[in-house]
């Protein structure tokens, strides 16, 4: 995207991916007349959702983990109720580190996934300490599909799957999304609004 396509006070995109191509007006100020998915003159960049998956749903997904860090954790409890012998203190002090370790495994992958969608570009943050930050074009999004389990229902939550043409994330899964059904389908209508204004998609003028 190039700086005269962007509203002001906004930097440059994070991430862009894909060419860049400059967009020029027809006479009648009507929009760009090449086939880049450049924004018109005047557009602002509204976003459509932009969080981490919901930890209700990431501790649904990582009870293995749950169940194993309370085992770990009560096995030395248990070892003493049923032989009246405590295990060494390393051992102890192991099984509850490593225990813990395992309670926190679906909260610390809640916070290590951030997600933003925008009516121009999905934006995927991964990291705990460090950052990586990969953006996918809405027009380059290829296919788009939405599951929701009986689990996920109850809890308000969905996954969408997104497979474009970006070079290096050519799937992407956002997981424990909230309402993820009714972004499923704002993305997937604004997917072709913008495929349709770059060119990608022919509008049929009836011709």
């Amino acid at each position: 995207m190039t700086q005269s396509d962007r509203p002001q006070g906004q930097g440059p995109a994070i991430g862009s991916s894909g060419p860049v191509v400059a967009a020029s007006l027809d006479p009648a100020g009507s929009g760009p007349t090449s086939s880049s998915p450049h924004r018109p003159a005047g557009d602002t960049e509204e976003v459509y959702f932009e969080g981490t998956p919901l930890l209700r749903g990431e501790i649904g997904r990582g009870f293995g983990w749950i169940f194993l860090g309370l085992v770990l954790i009560a096995a030395p409890i248990l070892l003493r109720i049923f032989t009246d012998k405590w295990a060494a203190k390393w051992v102890n002090l192991g099984a509850l580190v490593v225990g813990l370790i395992f309670l926190l495994i679906p909260f610390l992958r809640a916070k290590t996934i951030r997600y933003r969608v925008t009516n121009y570009r999905i934006d995927f943050e991964k990291g705990l300490l460090g950052r990586n930050i990969e953006t996918i074009e809405l027009w380059h999004v290829e296919d788009l599909r939405f599951h929701q389990s009986l689990a996920d229902r109850i809890l308000g939550i969905g996954t969408i799957i997104v497979m474009s043409r970006h070079p290096t994330l050519p799937l992407l899964t956002m997981r424990s999304i909230p309402n993820a059904q009714q972004l499923f389908k704002t993305l997937e209508q604004r997917v072709i609004s913008v495929k349709r204004a770059s060119g990608v998609i022919k509008v049929d003028q009836g011709i």
